[in-house]
C-alpha cells in the first residue's frame, strides 16, 4: 500500500476519535443496545482469560522484560523464533466451549507492546514480525463466533518498548530511550489500532484494558479515556469496556474489574474499591502467573476453582478465570483436565450458575446464594452441621428440595428466616438446596 493512502486513512481515523472526544467529554450515556449486552454478559457468568504472546517463549511469565530488566531490542528477538505450530483455534475454543465458559479474552496486545494480529501500525505483530505469519486474533475471532463463544478483547494501556509511550513506573530498565516520548503520538497509535480490532474482526463483545496504574505516581496524567471510549462504543454501541485500573470504574465503563480477588475481597491489594452498580468480573489465574511459566504447576484443584465460580456468582461477579498458553500454541494438560472438571460441574449444576444473579441471602462463611425469579438456590460449601439456617427475612419458603435429587427437605420455620434441616452433613463441593419463595 502506498504511503499516501496509509497516511489518508490514518488523518480519517485521526478526525474520527477527535470528533469521539468531544463527544466523550458528555455525561456518558450507554445506548439499548449496550444496555442489552451488559445483561447478557451478567447472564454469562464464566468467561475464560488467554494471556499469549512471544513472553510464553521464555516460560517465565508475561511480565519477564520488565521484571528481568531485558534490553527492550533484544527482547524483540524473540518474535523471529515465534512459530506455535500447535495452535488451532478450534481446538481451543472448543475446549473452553465444553468447560461451560461463554466468552474468551484474549490479549491483543500485552505491556511488551507485541500486536497478536495483522496491525499496520507496527511491524512488531505476529504475521509481519515472526515466521508464523498468521493472524491469531483473526483465528480465534472467526473460530468465536462460528462456536457461538463470546469474544472479549484485553489491550494494554502501556507499552514496555515504543519509544513514544511516556514513561511510567514500570519498563524502566528495558533500556527504551526516553527522548522520544510523545502521548499524542502513542495515543493516536492505540486508538488506531484499536479502530481496527473493531472493525476487521466481527463482533466484539468487550475490549478489556490494562495497565493505567502505569501512571498511579501522576494523577495529572491525563489518559484521555472520554474520546477513547466514545470511540469504542461509535464503533461498536454493543462493545462493553472495562478497564483493570484497580478503582471505582469511570464514566464509560461499562462493567467493573476485580484482579485475583472477588468484589469486597482484597486480599492481593488490588481489589479495595467500592463495588458499583455495574455488572462485575473477577479475574484470577488458575496457577501462580497469568503467562505461561514452565515452573508453575501450583495449579487450583477442580473443587478451589469450582467453588472459586459459585461464590462469583453468589457475590453478582462473573469469574473470568486465565490460562497461559504454551509458546507451541497448545493449552496446558493440566489446564485442560481442570476445565473438564469445570464442564462435568456445569452440566449439571449450570442452571444455579448461568442467568442468575447474587441471592437475597448474602455470603457467608459457609456458601452463597444465587437467585433466578422466585428460586433461590443455597450453595453449601463448608458446613459442619446438619442444620443450616437461612434469613431469607419476609420472604416465605414455599418449598424447599436437594437440587439434584429432587427430594423434599425438611425445614422449620423461624420469624426472620427457615433453618433447612440435612439429613446428613454435606461434603460435595457444592451441596445445593433449591428454595421456592414468594
Amino acid at each position: 500500500m502506498k504511503t499516501s493512502v496509509i497516511g489518508r486513512r490514518a488523518a480519517t481515523l485521526l478526525a474520527a476519535w477527535m470528533v469521539c472526544l468531544a463527544a466523550g467529554a458528555q455525561q456518558y450515556q450507554p445506548t439499548e443496545a449496550n444496555l442489552q449486552a451488559r445483561s447478557e454478559f451478567r447472564d454469562q457468568g464464566f468467561g475464560i482469560f488467554l494471556h499469549w504472546g512471544i513472553y510464553s517463549m521464555l516460560a517465565t511469565g508475561e511480565w519477564t522484560l520488565n521484571t528481568k530488566n531485558l534490553n527492550y531490542l533484544e527482547y524483540a528477538k524473540l518474535a523471529k523464533g515465534f512459530y506455535p505450530a500447535e495452535f488451532d483455534a478450534a481446538k481451543w475454543v472448543s475446549a473452553i466451549k465444553a468447560a461451560g465458559a461463554k466468552y474468551i479474552c484474549f490479549t491483543t496486545r500485552h505491556h511488551d507492546g507485541f500486536s497478536m494480529w495483522d496491525t499496520q501500525y507496527s511491524d512488531y505483530n505476529i504475521v509481519k514480525g515472526t515466521p508464523f505469519r498468521r493472524d491469531i486474533v483473526k483465528e480465534l475471532a472467526d473460530e468465536c463466533h462460528r462456536q457461538g463463544i463470546g469474544l472479549h478483547l484485553y489491550y494494554s494501556h502501556l507499552d514496555w518498548g515504543r519509544l513514544d509511550y511516556p514513561l511510567g513506573r514500570t519498563g524502566r530498565g528495558t533500556g527504551r530511550p526516553t527522548d522520544k516520548q510523545d502521548w499524542k503520538s502513542y495515543y493516536t497509535f492505540m486508538n488506531n489500532q484499536l479502530t481496527e480490532l473493531l472493525t476487521k474482526y466481527g463482533k466484539v463483545d468487550a475490549i478489556w484494558f490494562d495497565g493505567m496504574w502505569d501512571h498511579k505516581e501522576n494523577p495529572d496524567f491525563d489518559w484521555q479515556q472520554p474520546g477513547q471510549y466514545a470511540l469504542i462504543h461509535r464503533l461498536q454501541p454493543g462493545c462493553l469496556i472495562g478497564n483493570n485500573h484497580h478503582s471505582t470504574p469511570n464514566p464509560g465503563e461499562d462493567f467493573q474489574i476485580f484482579e485475583q480477588d472477588l468484589p469486597g475481597e482484597n486480599t492481593g491489594g488490588l481489589s479495595g474499591q467500592d463495588i458499583s452498580q455495574l455488572p462485575l468480573e473477577s479475574c484470577v489465574t488458575m496457577n501462580g502467573m497469568w503467562g505461561y511459566k514452565i515452573t508453575d504447576q501450583n495449579y487450583k484443584s477442580g473443587r478451589q476453582l469450582i467453588q472459586l465460580l459459585v461464590r462469583a456468582a453468589g457475590k453478582n461477579a462473573n469469574l473470568l478465570l486465565n490460562m497461559g498458553p504454551e509458546p507451541n500454541g497448545n493449552l496446558p494438560a493440566l489446564a485442560l483436565s481442570r476445565l473438564a472438571e469445570m464442564g462435568a460441574w456445569l452440566k449439571t449444576y449450570g442452571a444455579t450458575i448461568y442467568g442468575c444473579r447474587g441471592g437475597l441471602v448474602a455470603p457467608h462463611d459457609w456458601g452463597v446464594t444465587t437467585q433466578k425469579g422466585n428460586k433461590l438456590y443455597v450453595h453449601i460449601l463448608s458446613l459442619k452441621d446438619k442444620g443450616l439456617f437461612i434469613p431469607t427475612g419476609n420472604k416465605t419458603v414455599v418449598s424447599a428440595v436437594d437440587f439434584i435429587t429432587r427430594r423434599p427437605v425438611k425445614t422449620a420455620k423461624t420469624a426472620s428466616g427457615v433453618t433447612l434441616l440435612l439429613s446428613e452433613v454435606p461434603t460435595d463441593i457444592d451441596k445445593v438446596i433449591e428454595l421456592e419463595i414468594k
